[in-house]
């Protein structure tokens, strides 16, 4: 019974099992979709389990339907926004930010001065 859904449809759905390769949801009392691992959430999917559990209820995107073979693509990271990408200085920018500011510490080269006097006057006190 896929006829009833088309591509591009969002759903809400319950998660009837779960695979290695993704999850099945009901759509309704006689159809079944697949979520492939892939299109569970942004990023990168190691185990499923992370994510879903037999039982929750979710909302899916249908991605493809296969009339022929009876079969629904569904999305879930599709319903969702993505997230924000942080916006990465190119290193020799980082580089130019890093000399201007020491961010609190001393550089090597005010260190290096600090640790010549110290041990100068160290050796002051044990040649007395």
């Amino acid at each position: 019974m896929t006829d009833k859904f088309e591509t591009g449809q969002v759903l809400q759905g319950k998660v009837t099992g779960i695979q290695p390769y993704g999850a099945f949801v009901a759509l309704d009392d006689e159809t079944q979709g697949l979520v492939h691992i892939s299109e569970v959430t942004h990023g990168y999917v190691k185990d499923i389990h992370d994510h879903l559990a037999i039982g929750d209820e979710v909302n899916v995107k249908v991605l493809n339907v296969d009339l022929e073979n009876n079969k629904v693509s569904l999305s879930i990271r599709a319903t969702e926004e993505a997230p924000k990408k942080n916006i990465k200085t190119p290193k020799n920018q980082a580089a130019k930010q890093q000399d201007d500011s020491t961010g609190g510490f001393n550089t090597l080269k005010d260190k290096l001065a600090e640790w010549i006097e110290q041990s100068e006057e160290r050796e002051g006190t044990f040649k007395k």
